[in-house]
């Protein structure tokens, strides 16, 4: 089939979605289902996967978030790419590389090889993530059905969010961690069955070929921040990590230039001309930061402190995600009657408590209620913020405008994990070091699962055990005050940028003239 023959068939006009696109977004919730469901199971398998493969504290962050800096790395390019060739061909790609991937992390033996592979499935979901919400943005082109499409796309993530705590927790009761990253492959499997037959087919065929000099200046801007940040993890402040942090906001510079300079870019700046893009990019990437640092912590507490199975932790998370779901289904109804702004204001104060909850207790319950809280408010974000960044963005350039709106989540989800994760390892850090006993193990001052994996004879290491559980304790409440902190500023941000903004027909004003206007 030709190109013109391509858009002839697949080109979707204005006007209410058919059958078909609803039975199409099915089949595109399920990589939504299963890249939500790959980073839950992943945190809960951390403490077996560390008894295992015995990785550094430096080590674990990068198992646990190179999955999500890679995803961040390449959307932009992929993006752009699925523009070009097609975005269910992209798709496609994605899914055969997702699930050869998730076979070599299941299998992996060591703690770089485990890294690789979750660097491979990062590349490989860089290739889905797009094109789900780029196909989304194609097949529903009225803004209440696109709303209403985003909601569910939303909800399956928040499902996955749910589901993965038990499955991941059902498979390490009985299995080896490796097995939670072979819940993909049947995914992918049923994916590259039904995509060609539910899914159109969507190419800009305008569009001029990738600018290679562009991808690698994208890499090259964020790796080595990524580097900055870890080295900072690892060493703390250092000659290293702010070189590593300058080259790549010079590269970043340079990046932004040469997208200016050129007739085709990789990344079309003129869809920052619009202020909903920008303010939702930005509470995107900075709220779902936070929700990412502070998940990280949860799980380890449910486990580490409280001293419950997988199964058991996944269990105690299932109100919080059931909440995520509940919220994720009422937000588009609820957005018919509130301006976003407002909205999405009051999502994130509602976030503010629960963090402000989290900071100040140890309780088991109220811990868990004030999760509830950060993942209640947490869904307006990513359904209203998905839908402000996509709808901005004129059919041709869904792809990049899907690409950005995830990368912003998953950069954020990383760098929260990241960022976080050093405020709360350097709380840990000092309180060992202040009351843990002395003479114990360096793994054992660098994380709290090192404090348990430490052979210790007797008193020594309970007490070993006490100070550690304790200063973790202090490290996820100090965490979740510097999250409430940032939660009540991004609240008055969103009322004073969005509150103009309207969920209707005001989100689909493209920020670029489209094409042949």
């Amino acid at each position: 089939m030709t190109d013109r023959e391509s858009m002839h068939d697949t080109r979707i006009q204005p006007g209410s979605a058919g059958p078909r696109q609803w039975i199409g977004l099915a089949v595109l919730a399920l990589p939504t289902l299963l890249l939500a469901m790959d980073v839950t199971v992943l945190y809960l398998a951390l403490p077996q996967l560390t008894a295992d493969l015995r990785p550094t504290g430096v080590e674990q962050l990068w198992i646990a978030d190179i999955y999500g800096f890679m995803i961040a790395g390449f959307l932009i390019t992929m993006g752009t790419v699925g523009d070009r060739i097609g975005r269910r061909k992209l798709l496609m790609l994605g899914a055969t590389a997702f699930g050869a991937a998730s076979v070599l992390a299941a299998f992996a033996t060591s703690p770089l090889l485990l890294i690789a592979a979750r660097a491979v499935l990062g590349i490989a979901g860089a290739t889905l993530m797009p094109s789900t919400l780029a196909l989304i943005s194609n097949m529903f082109r009225d803004a209440r059905q696109r709303g209403l499409a985003i909601g569910v796309w939303a909800t399956c993530m928040s499902a996955g969010i749910a589901v993965g705590p038990i499955v991941g927790g059902v498979m390490l009761e009985s299995f080896w961690w490796g097995s939670v990253f072979l819940l993909g492959v049947p995914v992918m499997v049923l994916l590259l069955v039904t995509a060609p037959v539910l899914l159109p087919e969507y190419r800009d065929s305008a569009a001029g070929s990738v600018d290679l000099l562009s991808v690698a200046l994208s890499l090259g801007a964020i790796l080595p921040v990524i580097y900055g940040i870890k080295k900072f993890a690892e060493t703390g402040l250092s000659a290293g990590s702010v070189a590593a942090i300058v080259v790549g906001g010079g590269l970043g510079w340079i990046f932004v230039r040469r997208q200016r300079e050129l007739a085709d870019p990789l990344l079309d700046l003129r869809m920052f001309g619009s202020r909903s893009f920008c303010a939702a990019l930005l509470i995107l990437l900075l709220s779902l930061g936070l929700v990412g640092g502070i998940y990280l912590f949860i799980t380890q507490y449910l486990q580490l402190v409280h001293g419950l199975s997988a199964l058991a932790a996944g269990l105690w998370l299932l109100p919080s995600a059931f909440a995520l779901i509940v919220a994720s289904v009422l937000t588009p109804v609820i957005a018919r009657k509130v301006e976003p702004g407002y909205l999405v204001g009051a999502a994130l104060a509602v976030t503010t408590v629960g963090y402000l909850v989290l900071a100040f207790t140890s309780a088991l319950p109220t811990l868990v209620a004030g999760f509830i809280l950060v993942y209640i408010g947490t869904s307006p974000l990513m359904v209203l913020g998905t839908d402000l960044v996509i709808g901005t963005a004129p059919p041709e350039k869904a792809g990049s405008a899907a690409a950005m709106s995830e990368a912003s989540m998953e950069f954020g989800v990383a760098a929260g994990v990241a960022i976080l994760g050093v405020i709360g390892t350097t709380v840990y850090r000092t309180d060992v070091a202040r009351t843990g006993p002395a003479g114990i193990p360096d793994a054992a001052t660098d994380s709290l699962a090192g404090a348990h994996a430490a052979v210790l004879p007797g008193q020594l290491g309970d007490a070993l055990l006490v100070s550690a559980r304790e200063a973790f304790t202090h490290g996820l409440n100090t965490v979740a005050l510097s999250c409430a902190a940032v939660a009540a500023l991004l609240t008055i941000a969103a009322v004073g940028l969005l509150r103009h903004v309207r969920t209707d027909d005001d989100i689909s004003e493209p920020a670029l003239p489209r094409s042949g206007e």
